[in-house]
């Protein structure tokens, strides 16, 4: 007797992995959002100019990441077969 069974997915796995997708993507949004805020109000404090510039180039690659996940969570939907 063995054991090991076999891998059989669920139907309503598959559901749950897209909600979460959608969720994770609506996270995404909303945290690119505030990344979009922050640099700006960054951009605006009166420090030395230096350590502005510093603070929102650190943000803008923030922002920058945050897109590329958006892009990669894009392209597995599109790459999922319908």
């Amino acid at each position: 007797m063995s054991n090991v069974l076999p891998f059989r997915p669920r139907a309503n796995v598959a559901r749950l992995a897209r909600c979460e997708v959608v969720t994770v993507a609506g996270d995404l949004l909303e945290l690119l959002d505030q990344l979009e805020d922050v640099s700006a109000r960054a951009a605006a404090m009166g420090r030395p100019a230096r350590e502005v510039e510093r603070t929102v180039q650190n943000l803008l690659d923030a922002v920058s990441a945050v897109e590329r996940a958006l892009d990669c969570i894009g392209e597995g939907e599109q790459s999922a077969p319908a």
